[in-house]
């Protein structure tokens, strides 16, 4: 006798019974028995054993009490749901000890937990701004982050915006120019989300709910610190307040200040941390612009304060009083 998956055309789950082997069964039941020709039609019934060989005559089967089938097809499955019952059980016994642990000792074990790889960090985003309930807060440096990148981080936020929570969101000046996040703050800004710029601001900031805070650990953002210590976390809502306290809100213009012999605002800054000793590199990245836009405004100062060297500048610069009561000391 051949099995269903020998029967071309005659294919199902092996616990299925298909409408040809309905009608044959109900068929051996009223008649009491059914010819093996008739059954080559509905192997199934043989393979679930609701057809048996009639021990006087091999050319006849004989149908098995529904009854007695139906116990014979669910013990096994009430035996798996039994095995599966107790090996819940035993798992749950293993660790039945650990749960004991009081909520402190583990709050302390897991304030600070590394994230490595993207993609990984990505997930941890993910999975904690979507228990946001009340407020989230973020500070995005640079000039402005990838289509991309911005498409995901709205995906992310809408759900939540949707839900009524409170999103303010932290940029350099730069930002301001740059057409990504332009359509990206577009696009939050009638959820009533509040958007400010800094012409300097700290590295990436994330806090979720003044409950859980995401910073980067490593320059190339590989690598990021999980944050739920009460006291980490709400150090860095604090960090956070004041520089939203001093930022210029997104819909507002931004009021420059009137060039200085020739040396505008942004050269003054720029100028302020050369004399603190930053290279180019960190220039352009604390003020969110790329190298070399900031070499450009380096050559500027050096032109207008007639210098010939990068030591030279320093100098001059910290004469000329152009920074100030901030020059500071060389």
């Amino acid at each position: 006798m051949s099995s269903n998956q020998d029967n071309v055309g005659h294919k199902h789950s092996g616990a299925e019974l298909c409408e040809a082997g309905k009608n044959l069964y109900a068929t051996a039941l009223r008649s009491g028995q059914v010819s093996r020709a008739e059954a080559a039609d509905a192997p199934c019934l043989v393979d679930l054993s609701l057809l048996r060989p009639d021990p006087d005559d091999a050319q006849w089967l004989r149908p098995v009490p529904p009854s007695l089938a139906l116990n014979q097809l669910i013990y096994p499955i009430e035996r798996e749901i039994q095995e599966r019952r107790q090996l819940a059980m035993s798992i749950a016994g293993t660790f039945e000890p650990f749960m004991t642990m009081t909520a402190q000792d583990l709050s302390t074990r897991h304030a600070i937990t590394v994230l490595e790889g993207l993609g990984i960090i990505n997930a941890a985003l993910d999975r904690v701004t979507a228990e946001c309930s009340e407020e989230l807060l973020t500070v995005q440096p640079g000039s402005g982050r990838r289509p991309d990148t911005l498409e995901h981080g709205l995906r992310r936020a809408e759900p939540l915006l949707k839900n009524g929570v409170k999103m303010r969101t932290l940029y350099q000046h730069t930002a301001r120019h740059h057409p990504s996040t332009l359509a990206y703050v577009e696009r939050v800004s009638p959820y009533g989300v509040e958007v400010r710029t800094l012409e300097e601001i700290i590295d990436r900031l994330i806090i979720v709910d003044r409950k859980v805070a995401f910073v980067p650990a490593r320059s190339d953002r590989q690598v990021a610190l999980e944050l739920r210590h009460e006291g980490l976390v709400r150090y860095l809502v604090g960090v956070f307040e004041q520089f939203w306290l001093h930022a210029t809100p997104w819909e507002e213009q931004l009021s420059y200040a009137p060039e200085l012999d020739g040396i505008t605002s942004v050269q003054r800054s720029i100028a302020k941390l050369l004399v603190e000793g930053h290279v180019d590199d960190s220039i352009a990245r604390r003020l969110g612009m790329n190298v070399r836009t900031c070499r450009a405004h380096i050559a500027k100062l050096n032109a207008t304060l007639g210098s010939g060297s990068r030591a030279q500048l320093g100098y001059l610069i910290a004469q000329s009083g152009i920074l100030g009561d901030d020059a500071g000391t060389l």
